[in-house]
């Protein structure tokens, strides 16, 4: 049984959203135990991780030293960030896999997602990234070549865009591996967002790629049976933050789509986990679940969290 579980944030910062180094890897390594115990029980297991806290300290290096040195580019910081969480996730994973006398090897990848060089988003930039900044500062960024808008009382904004995920192109290398035996970290922050130009090479663009859609994507690459994503509610929930809230047990896609035609899930929060389950379970998956980092083996098994079937 191959199941790809995508962590979100919480996974990999302090419970208060902090993303000091040494909270990094204690979350990383609570993150790890639920993954050693479904590695233990024989499961082929791939994970794939969000980057979003270590992207806007990436950012906001880049802000504070833009007059000074030329800010890292969004595919280079994708780059960096998968580097250095698959970095701390190898060791903790190993770590906890050696507390259960489970001998299995883990491996980070470095994974590119490819997308399309006419995507209306790469021409219209409308993700808002980072923090706000005065004008004066903003003017620095825009004079290297990065989009801002004026937000008003709040000040200027970057907004970027975000394509949709095409390819993983280094799936291959991720099958391979996983062929090998290896505990796979790839495509982390949806992969490094590249387009293949017209001579046949690859080369990076100012984008990112959300999270849970490249993971779908990688799942049914891999022919994965099942895909969790990892978040920081047990399930998803109909009427959330109302007095009528109710969580989302066993469900088939076409109710799911219903749900979330009607506005039930927030666009950016448990939206695009919904729609990742609903694509993955479209184009031939078997499961599908959300549910809560601590929950990840039970969700697997069909005993916790939102299980989206065909």
């Amino acid at each position: 049984m191959r199941a790809l579980i995508a962590l979100g944030g919480n996974a990999m910062t302090a419970p208060d959203g902090s993303a000091r180094p040494d909270a990094q890897i204690k979350a990383v390594a609570v993150a790890m135990q639920p993954v050693a115990d479904l590695v233990a029980d024989g499961y082929e297991v791939v994970l794939t991780h969000g980057n979003g806290p270590q992207v806007g300290n990436l950012l906001v290096k880049n802000e504070l030293a833009a007059s000074v040195v030329p800010p890292v580019t969004l595919d280079w910081c994708g780059a960096q960030t998968q580097g250095t969480i698959g970095y701390i996730v190898v060791n903790a994973l190993e770590r906890a896999l050696a507390e259960r006398g489970a001998r299995r090897r883990v491996a980070a990848m470095v994974t590119r997602t490819r997308v399309d060089a006419q995507d209306p988003g790469l021409s219209t930039p409308t993700k808002p990234i980072g923090r706000y900044l005065p004008a004066a500062d903003a003017r620095v960024l825009i004079d290297h070549g990065q989009v801002w808008e004026d937000r008003g009382e709040r000040g200027w904004r970057r907004v970027v865009a975000s394509p949709e995920p095409v390819e993983i192109l280094d799936a291959p290398a991720v099958s391979a591996l996983l062929g090998a035996g290896f505990v796979v970290v790839a495509n982390g922050g949806g992969g490094i967002p590249v387009v293949r130009r017209p001579d046949g090479s690859i080369e990076g663009v100012e984008a990112v790629i959300d999270k849970d859609l490249g993971a779908a994507l990688l799942a049914r690459t891999l022919s994965i049976d099942v895909l969790v994503i990892a978040t920081d509610v047990e399930a998803a929930v109909l009427g959330f933050g109302t007095a009528d809230a109710a969580a989302l047990g066993r469900v088939d896609v076409a109710t799911l789509r219903t749900h979330a035609a009607a506005g039930e899930f927030a666009g950016g929060s448990m939206g695009p986990k919904v729609e990742a389950c609903c694509r993955f379970i479209e184009q031939g998956g078997h499961k599908a679940v959300i549910t809560s980092l601590d929950r990840i083996a039970d969700g697997v098994r069909a005993e916790a969290g939102t299980t989206v079937v065909a």
